[in-house]
């Protein structure tokens, strides 16, 4: 009788094991929606989603999907303002994270930590045909008639923004023809590159494939998209000019969304591990310039000096470039005007 009932509890154990459904027991998927800027769209796919993924299976048994959509900086601040609910915003600019945080999306000091909330760093560079036929070496050369020149359209691009303030803060600096400290001198410059402008792409990446199928002479765009596309195959080259402005690249929580779908614990440390060291070694594999000192200094080499390197401090910070260079009146919409 006792082996009767043994053997029954067994076969009601193994029944209940059957019957229990697929997966039942195990960790559950978590998903993580990332509204990044296009530029880094390779890096991200390839080597840092990837190395995430496993970091946080290792430390907490979950595996992580990633939802991932890139649009130019400026693009995908205003969609996420929209709707579009990311949990974590990498974006080309501190003043497009600024408008997330503005809607009420983003709560706290979002630039607290060492590295003010940036995670990677570029600077903007001039893309030349291979060989530089055009012997395009600073920006000056960009005002000559005839040359083709691209870059996106700052309406769109944070990328496109960049270029200006590097362009235009060279001119401020002295790093051209115009004196330094001279508005009109800069705002001239400004115009004449302006003139010589083919195609405003709606970010940086579409400039640079536009330039890979053979449009223009001079593409005015990150360094990193120049060094992604020859490891590619690509064959064009590049010219750092003279004076030129240093790219920060922040990332923060959009704390709206990943509260409201339960992620803030993943997208913290997403966030986070955008600065380990893990994550900046595989920026410097794809071009774009480890904001980890550490790493830095290791990866170096690829990376060529600049003469004279600013920053947007250096022209008042955000706000105040806002306001003097991309308000309605302001000089790049003067100077777009006069290349009209």
């Amino acid at each position: 009788m006792k082996l009767k009932k043994t053997a029954l509890c067994l076969l009601l154990a193994l029944a209940a094991l059957l019957s229990v459904p697929p997966g039942w027991g195990a960790a559950p998927v978590r998903t993580l929606t990332l509204g990044a800027y296009t530029t880094p769209r390779e890096v991200y796919g390839k080597a840092i989603i990837p190395a995430f993924q496993r970091h946080w299976k290792a430390k907490t048994g979950q595996e992580v999907r990633f939802q991932e959509s890139y649009l130019g900086s400026g693009a995908q601040a205003r969609a996420i303002v929209g709707g579009f609910e990311a949990d974590v915003a990498a974006l080309s600019l501190e003043a497009d994270v600024d408008t997330i945080a503005r809607a009420g999306l983003i709560q706290g000091d979002w630039r607290r930590g060492a590295n003010r909330g940036m995670v990677t760093r570029s600077v903007v560079v001039l893309a030349v045909r291979e060989g530089n036929p055009k012997a395009v070496r600073d920006w000056d050369d960009l005002r000559r008639p005839g040359l083709q020149v691209l870059t996106p359209n700052v309406r769109t691009s944070g990328g496109a923004k960049w270029n200006i303030c590097a362009l235009y803060g060279a001119a401020l600096r002295g790093g051209t023809r115009a004196h330094k400290g001279d508005t009109a001198a800069a705002e001239a410059l400004l115009r004449d590159v302006l003139r010589n402008v083919a195609v405003m792409d709606k970010g940086a990446r579409e400039s640079m494939i536009n330039f890979e199928k053979g449009v223009g002479d001079v593409a005015v765009t990150y360094e990193n998209e120049v060094l992604v596309g020859r490891k590619s195959g690509e064959t064009y080259e590049y010219a750092i000019p003279r004076s030129t402005i240093l790219i920060e690249n922040p990332a923060a929580v959009v704390d709206k969304y990943a509260d409201k779908h339960g992620t803030r614990d993943l997208a913290e440390a997403f966030v986070a591990f955008l600065a380990s060291a893990e994550a900046q070694r595989a920026f410097a594999v794809y071009g774009l310039r480890p904001v980890d000192a550490a790493v830095a200094k290791e990866t170096a080499a690829a990376f060529p000096p600049v003469r004279d390197l600013f920053t947007i401090r250096d022209l008042g910070g955000w706000p105040a470039v806002e306001k003097t260079l991309f308000s309605p009146a302001g000089a790049y919409e003067r100077a777009m005007a006069g290349a009209r």
